[in-house]
Protein backbone atom coordinates (compact mmCIF):
# COMPACT_ATOMS: atom_id res chain seq x y z
CA UNK A 1 0.00 0.00 0.00
CA UNK A 2 1.44 3.66 -0.73
CA UNK A 3 2.03 6.26 1.97
CA UNK A 4 -1.02 8.94 2.31
CA UNK A 5 0.05 11.94 -0.42
CA UNK A 6 0.21 15.00 1.75
CA UNK A 7 -0.73 16.77 -1.60
CA UNK A 8 -2.60 20.07 -0.83
CA UNK A 9 -5.12 22.43 -2.88
CA UNK A 10 -6.96 25.36 -1.79
CA UNK A 11 -10.32 24.23 -0.23
CA UNK A 12 -13.12 26.10 1.40
CA UNK A 13 -13.13 25.94 5.53
CA UNK A 14 -15.97 26.41 8.03
CA UNK A 15 -15.06 27.15 11.31
CA UNK A 16 -18.27 26.09 13.04
CA UNK A 17 -18.65 29.65 14.78
CA UNK A 18 -19.83 32.10 11.81
CA UNK A 19 -16.41 32.06 10.12
CA UNK A 20 -14.41 30.70 7.13
CA UNK A 21 -11.24 30.79 5.58
CA UNK A 22 -9.35 29.37 2.29
CA UNK A 23 -6.85 27.02 3.29
CA UNK A 24 -5.14 23.79 1.86
CA UNK A 25 -6.89 20.88 1.97
CA UNK A 26 -5.93 16.85 1.32
CA UNK A 27 -5.85 16.11 -2.52
CA UNK A 28 -6.49 12.38 -2.42
CA UNK A 29 -9.21 10.70 -0.80
CA UNK A 30 -8.90 7.02 -0.20
CA UNK A 31 -5.64 6.43 -1.13
CA UNK A 32 -5.48 3.18 -0.58
CA UNK A 33 -8.49 2.69 -2.93
CA UNK A 34 -7.00 -0.15 -5.62
CA UNK A 35 -9.20 0.97 -8.62
CA UNK A 36 -9.28 3.56 -10.80
CA UNK A 37 -8.79 7.19 -9.56
CA UNK A 38 -10.10 10.32 -11.54
CA UNK A 39 -8.12 13.76 -10.43
CA UNK A 40 -10.07 16.47 -11.22
CA UNK A 41 -9.78 20.44 -11.12
CA UNK A 42 -12.91 21.91 -10.28
CA UNK A 43 -14.51 24.52 -12.44
CA UNK A 44 -17.94 25.45 -10.71
CA UNK A 45 -18.86 24.40 -6.99
CA UNK A 46 -22.28 25.54 -5.75
CA UNK A 47 -23.75 26.31 -2.17
CA UNK A 48 -26.08 24.18 -0.80
CA UNK A 49 -27.34 27.20 1.96
CA UNK A 50 -29.49 25.53 3.92
CA UNK A 51 -27.01 22.74 5.21
CA UNK A 52 -23.88 24.44 4.79
CA UNK A 53 -25.13 27.96 6.42
CA UNK A 54 -25.94 25.57 9.79
CA UNK A 55 -22.47 23.89 9.82
CA UNK A 56 -20.96 27.36 9.32
CA UNK A 57 -22.89 28.65 12.16
CA UNK A 58 -21.74 25.36 14.07
CA UNK A 59 -25.42 24.17 14.44
CA UNK A 60 -25.43 20.39 13.45
CA UNK A 61 -26.35 18.42 16.55
CA UNK A 62 -23.52 16.59 18.33
CA UNK A 63 -26.14 13.24 17.67
CA UNK A 64 -25.77 13.97 14.19
CA UNK A 65 -22.72 14.42 13.93
CA UNK A 66 -21.70 10.93 11.78
CA UNK A 67 -24.90 11.28 9.71
CA UNK A 68 -23.99 14.57 8.28
CA UNK A 69 -20.63 13.66 6.94
CA UNK A 70 -20.03 14.77 3.77
CA UNK A 71 -18.57 12.12 1.54
CA UNK A 72 -15.56 14.12 1.35
CA UNK A 73 -15.03 16.08 4.38
CA UNK A 74 -12.10 16.48 6.04
CA UNK A 75 -12.17 17.66 9.55
CA UNK A 76 -15.04 16.86 12.06
CA UNK A 77 -17.62 19.02 13.34
CA UNK A 78 -18.08 21.67 14.75
CA UNK A 79 -14.84 22.74 13.12
CA UNK A 80 -13.25 23.59 11.35
CA UNK A 81 -14.30 21.27 8.60
CA UNK A 82 -14.17 20.74 4.87
CA UNK A 83 -18.04 20.99 3.82
CA UNK A 84 -20.09 20.23 0.76
CA UNK A 85 -21.21 18.25 -1.92
CA UNK A 86 -21.79 20.07 -5.10
CA UNK A 87 -18.53 20.28 -7.52
CA UNK A 88 -18.39 20.26 -11.39
CA UNK A 89 -14.76 19.41 -12.21
CA UNK A 90 -12.79 18.43 -15.11
CA UNK A 91 -11.04 15.04 -15.66
CA UNK A 92 -6.84 15.42 -15.61
CA UNK A 93 -6.08 12.58 -14.84
CA UNK A 94 -7.02 9.15 -14.84
CA UNK A 95 -8.48 6.64 -17.73
CA UNK A 96 -7.90 8.34 -21.30
CA UNK A 97 -11.24 7.94 -22.31
CA UNK A 98 -12.30 10.35 -19.84
CA UNK A 99 -9.68 12.89 -19.79
CA UNK A 100 -10.99 15.94 -20.75
CA UNK A 101 -14.55 15.23 -20.02
CA UNK A 102 -16.85 17.03 -17.25
CA UNK A 103 -18.23 15.11 -13.71
CA UNK A 104 -19.99 15.85 -11.12
CA UNK A 105 -18.76 14.75 -7.51
CA UNK A 106 -20.42 14.76 -4.69
CA UNK A 107 -17.06 17.44 -3.04
CA UNK A 108 -16.67 20.38 -1.25
CA UNK A 109 -15.34 23.36 -2.89
CA UNK A 110 -11.72 23.25 -3.71
CA UNK A 111 -9.75 23.60 -6.38
CA UNK A 112 -8.57 20.18 -7.26
CA UNK A 113 -8.51 16.82 -5.60
CA UNK A 114 -8.75 12.97 -6.38
CA UNK A 115 -11.34 10.33 -6.03
CA UNK A 116 -12.19 6.58 -7.26
CA UNK A 117 -13.79 7.36 -10.12
CA UNK A 118 -16.47 5.52 -8.72
CA UNK A 119 -17.92 8.52 -7.12
CA UNK A 120 -17.80 10.93 -10.40
CA UNK A 121 -20.74 10.57 -12.45
CA UNK A 122 -19.79 11.75 -15.92
CA UNK A 123 -21.89 14.19 -17.40
CA UNK A 124 -23.39 13.73 -21.29
CA UNK A 125 -22.42 15.75 -23.68
CA UNK A 126 -25.32 17.58 -23.48
CA UNK A 127 -25.43 18.47 -20.05
CA UNK A 128 -23.43 22.03 -19.23
CA UNK A 129 -21.01 21.80 -16.57
CA UNK A 130 -22.28 25.02 -15.33
CA UNK A 131 -25.53 23.60 -14.33
CA UNK A 132 -24.91 20.15 -13.70
CA UNK A 133 -24.13 21.83 -9.98
CA UNK A 134 -27.77 21.13 -9.36
CA UNK A 135 -27.01 17.67 -9.42
CA UNK A 136 -27.49 16.89 -5.57
CA UNK A 137 -30.30 19.28 -5.19
CA UNK A 138 -32.11 17.36 -7.50
CA UNK A 139 -31.27 14.32 -6.29
CA UNK A 140 -33.06 14.98 -2.95
CA UNK A 141 -35.86 16.46 -5.09
CA UNK A 142 -35.97 12.95 -6.69
CA UNK A 143 -35.87 11.63 -3.17
CA UNK A 144 -38.68 13.53 -2.02
CA UNK A 145 -40.73 12.92 -4.90
CA UNK A 146 -39.92 8.84 -4.34
CA UNK A 147 -40.84 9.35 -0.54
CA UNK A 148 -44.27 11.03 -1.38
CA UNK A 149 -45.53 8.84 -4.05
CA UNK A 150 -47.19 11.29 -6.30
CA UNK A 151 -50.30 10.09 -8.05
CA UNK A 152 -51.38 10.94 -11.32
CA UNK A 153 -54.23 13.89 -10.68
CA UNK A 154 -52.67 14.39 -7.45
CA UNK A 155 -53.38 18.31 -5.96
CA UNK A 156 -49.94 18.65 -5.16
CA UNK A 157 -48.14 21.96 -2.74
CA UNK A 158 -45.15 22.48 -2.53
CA UNK A 159 -44.45 25.14 0.60
CA UNK A 160 -41.16 26.92 0.27
CA UNK A 161 -39.39 27.96 -3.04
CA UNK A 162 -35.66 27.56 -2.45
CA UNK A 163 -33.98 25.14 -5.20
CA UNK A 164 -35.09 21.87 -3.40
CA UNK A 165 -38.70 23.56 -3.33
CA UNK A 166 -38.74 24.40 -6.92
CA UNK A 167 -37.20 21.29 -8.44
CA UNK A 168 -39.47 19.27 -6.03
CA UNK A 169 -42.55 21.03 -8.03
CA UNK A 170 -40.91 21.02 -10.81
CA UNK A 171 -40.75 17.19 -10.83
CA UNK A 172 -44.39 16.88 -9.73
CA UNK A 173 -45.45 18.89 -12.49
CA UNK A 174 -44.26 16.58 -14.73
CA UNK A 175 -46.79 14.11 -13.70
CA UNK A 176 -49.77 14.10 -15.67
CA UNK A 177 -52.82 15.63 -14.79
CA UNK A 178 -51.69 17.22 -11.15
CA UNK A 179 -51.90 20.50 -10.20
CA UNK A 180 -49.15 21.69 -8.43
CA UNK A 181 -49.14 25.08 -6.65
CA UNK A 182 -45.47 26.48 -4.93
CA UNK A 183 -46.05 28.41 -2.01
CA UNK A 184 -43.94 31.43 -0.70
CA UNK A 185 -44.41 35.08 0.26
CA UNK A 186 -41.30 35.83 -1.44
CA UNK A 187 -42.33 37.30 -4.56
CA UNK A 188 -39.20 37.38 -6.38
CA UNK A 189 -39.62 33.39 -6.69
CA UNK A 190 -42.78 33.82 -9.36
CA UNK A 191 -40.57 34.34 -12.26
CA UNK A 192 -38.42 31.83 -11.61
CA UNK A 193 -41.39 29.51 -11.45
CA UNK A 194 -43.19 30.98 -14.43
CA UNK A 195 -39.67 29.54 -16.39
CA UNK A 196 -40.17 26.48 -14.84
CA UNK A 197 -43.95 26.21 -15.84
CA UNK A 198 -45.49 26.51 -12.27
CA UNK A 199 -47.95 28.45 -10.60
CA UNK A 200 -47.00 30.42 -7.81
CA UNK A 201 -48.71 31.89 -5.21
CA UNK A 202 -47.98 34.02 -2.01
CA UNK A 203 -50.28 31.97 0.28
CA UNK A 204 -53.49 29.80 -0.28
CA UNK A 205 -56.69 28.93 1.41
CA UNK A 206 -57.29 25.42 -0.43
CA UNK A 207 -56.80 22.45 2.18
CA UNK A 208 -58.41 19.93 -0.25
CA UNK A 209 -54.58 18.76 -1.35
CA UNK A 210 -53.62 14.98 -1.73
CA UNK A 211 -49.80 16.35 -0.94
CA UNK A 212 -47.76 18.73 0.68
CA UNK A 213 -44.31 18.82 0.65
CA UNK A 214 -42.39 21.27 2.76
CA UNK A 215 -39.26 22.67 1.86
CA UNK A 216 -38.94 26.00 3.31
CA UNK A 217 -36.77 25.32 6.30
CA UNK A 218 -38.90 27.78 8.94
CA UNK A 219 -41.27 26.60 11.54
CA UNK A 220 -43.95 28.40 10.06
CA UNK A 221 -43.37 26.72 6.43
CA UNK A 222 -44.42 23.60 8.52
CA UNK A 223 -47.74 25.29 10.01
CA UNK A 224 -48.71 26.10 6.54
CA UNK A 225 -47.99 23.05 5.15
CA UNK A 226 -50.18 20.72 7.58
CA UNK A 227 -53.48 23.72 6.94
CA UNK A 228 -52.98 22.45 3.16
CA UNK A 229 -53.50 19.31 3.70
CA UNK A 230 -56.94 16.93 3.05
CA UNK A 231 -58.63 14.23 4.58
CA UNK A 232 -55.88 11.39 4.47
CA UNK A 233 -53.49 14.19 3.20
CA UNK A 234 -49.68 13.00 3.05
CA UNK A 235 -47.06 16.04 4.43
CA UNK A 236 -43.55 15.18 3.78
CA UNK A 237 -41.35 17.37 5.63
CA UNK A 238 -38.02 17.13 3.60
CA UNK A 239 -36.62 20.76 5.69
CA UNK A 240 -33.66 20.06 8.36
CA UNK A 241 -33.46 22.43 11.28
CA UNK A 242 -30.77 21.67 12.78
CA UNK A 243 -30.47 22.21 16.49
CA UNK A 244 -33.72 24.35 16.27
CA UNK A 245 -37.10 23.05 18.37
CA UNK A 246 -40.11 22.80 15.74
CA UNK A 247 -43.35 23.44 17.47
CA UNK A 248 -46.14 21.81 14.94
CA UNK A 249 -49.89 22.13 15.91
CA UNK A 250 -50.99 18.53 15.86
CA UNK A 251 -54.47 18.87 17.75
CA UNK A 252 -57.41 21.04 16.23
CA UNK A 253 -58.42 18.80 12.58
CA UNK A 254 -54.74 17.05 12.60
CA UNK A 255 -56.39 13.61 13.77
CA UNK A 256 -60.00 14.03 12.15
CA UNK A 257 -58.24 14.91 8.72
CA UNK A 258 -56.06 11.88 9.59
CA UNK A 259 -53.09 13.28 8.40
CA UNK A 260 -49.56 11.89 7.51
CA UNK A 261 -46.52 13.63 7.95
CA UNK A 262 -43.28 11.75 7.38
CA UNK A 263 -39.62 13.21 6.82
CA UNK A 264 -37.37 12.49 3.51
CA UNK A 265 -33.61 12.80 3.79
CA UNK A 266 -31.24 12.00 0.74
CA UNK A 267 -28.70 10.10 2.96
CA UNK A 268 -31.21 7.03 2.24
CA UNK A 269 -33.28 5.79 -0.52
CA UNK A 270 -36.70 5.49 0.11
CA UNK A 271 -37.71 1.49 0.90
CA UNK A 272 -39.60 1.13 -2.22
CA UNK A 273 -36.89 2.13 -4.42
CA UNK A 274 -33.88 0.44 -2.84
CA UNK A 275 -34.55 -3.56 -3.82
CA UNK A 276 -33.95 -1.84 -7.48
CA UNK A 277 -32.03 1.24 -6.92
CA UNK A 278 -28.78 2.43 -5.72
CA UNK A 279 -27.24 5.77 -4.66
CA UNK A 280 -25.34 5.81 -8.10
CA UNK A 281 -28.38 5.07 -10.09
CA UNK A 282 -30.16 8.14 -8.17
CA UNK A 283 -27.41 10.26 -9.53
CA UNK A 284 -27.50 9.07 -12.26
CA UNK A 285 -30.92 9.84 -12.83
CA UNK A 286 -30.58 13.42 -11.66
CA UNK A 287 -27.91 14.01 -14.31
CA UNK A 288 -29.92 12.65 -17.02
CA UNK A 289 -32.86 15.51 -15.75
CA UNK A 290 -30.64 18.27 -16.12
CA UNK A 291 -30.94 18.28 -19.56
CA UNK A 292 -33.74 20.97 -19.59
CA UNK A 293 -32.44 24.37 -20.32
CA UNK A 294 -35.32 26.23 -17.84
CA UNK A 295 -33.50 24.96 -15.24
CA UNK A 296 -30.51 27.43 -15.66
CA UNK A 297 -33.18 29.79 -13.90
CA UNK A 298 -32.55 28.26 -10.78
CA UNK A 299 -29.01 29.59 -10.62
CA UNK A 300 -29.20 33.71 -9.56
CA UNK A 301 -25.82 33.61 -8.11
CA UNK A 302 -22.16 33.52 -9.16
CA UNK A 303 -18.99 34.60 -7.72
CA UNK A 304 -15.24 33.45 -7.83
CA UNK A 305 -13.63 30.92 -5.76
CA UNK A 306 -11.57 33.65 -3.67
CA UNK A 307 -14.66 35.37 -2.58
CA UNK A 308 -16.45 32.22 -0.86
CA UNK A 309 -15.53 33.43 2.34
CA UNK A 310 -17.52 36.80 2.25
CA UNK A 311 -20.32 34.94 0.21
CA UNK A 312 -21.06 32.56 2.86
CA UNK A 313 -21.11 34.93 5.57
CA UNK A 314 -23.77 36.46 3.80
CA UNK A 315 -25.73 33.31 2.70
CA UNK A 316 -25.32 32.18 6.17
CA UNK A 317 -27.11 35.66 7.67
CA UNK A 318 -29.76 35.19 5.20
CA UNK A 319 -28.85 38.46 3.72
CA UNK A 320 -29.30 37.36 -0.10
CA UNK A 321 -32.30 36.55 -2.10
CA UNK A 322 -30.32 34.22 -4.31
CA UNK A 323 -31.55 30.64 -5.15
CA UNK A 324 -28.50 28.25 -5.66
CA UNK A 325 -25.26 30.38 -5.47
CA UNK A 326 -22.47 28.90 -8.33
CA UNK A 327 -18.91 29.29 -7.39
CA UNK A 328 -16.55 29.48 -10.74
CA UNK A 329 -12.75 28.38 -10.75
CA UNK A 330 -11.34 29.83 -13.87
Amino acid sequence: MNPPSTEMSPAFWSSGNGLGEIAPGQVDHNSDNHGPQLEMETVYSAISRGTEALVYNGQVPESEYQRMRAPFQQGEFPGPVRYGYMNVGRVVAGPPSLVGRYGFCLFPHQRRYRVPASAVTILPEEIPPGRAVLAANLETAINGLWDGEPLVGDRIAVVGCGVVGCLVAWLASRIPGTRVTAIDPNANRRAVLAALGIGWAPESARDDHDLVFHTSGHTSGLETALSLAGNEGRIIEMSWYGEQAVPARLGGSFHSRRLTLRSSQVGQLSPRQLPRWSFRDRMALAIRLMADPALDNLITGESDFEQLPDVMAELARGASDTLCHRIRYS
